[in-house]
């Protein structure tokens, strides 16, 4: 397997996995030990992450559109699947993986 960070398109799967990730600890941990515990640092630490990761991966999918020739809906549907839970992880599946092996 190819060393994933040497890419545009390997550093885009890395990125969207670990902002998926934070996505759903945003989600699924800190918001309800905010809303159900009363403790809001989590939410702020959590947010703070996943915002900075959520700009690398819009940054990255643009980087990505012009260096693969995506389409318009590709590069939409890669956007898209930032803000739906579980999105990221189906971008990498359907999207990025099917570059890759353009690639190799």
């Amino acid at each position: 397997m190819k060393d994933l960070y040497k890419s545009t398109l390997g550093r885009l799967r890395i990125v969207g996995f670990v902002e998926g990730l934070s996505y759903l600890v945003l989600l699924f941990i800190a918001m309800p030990i905010k809303y159900i515990g009363g403790i809001q640092e989590p939410v702020r630490m959590t947010g703070m992450a996943h915002g900075l990761l959520f700009v690398l991966y819009v940054l990255l999918v643009i980087q990505s559109t012009i260096q693969y020739n995506w389409t318009i809906k590709k590069a939409f549907i890669a956007f898209l699947a930032s803000l739906i839970p579980f999105g990221t992880f189906y971008a990498d599946m359907k999207l990025f993986r099917e570059n890759e092996e353009a690639e190799a």
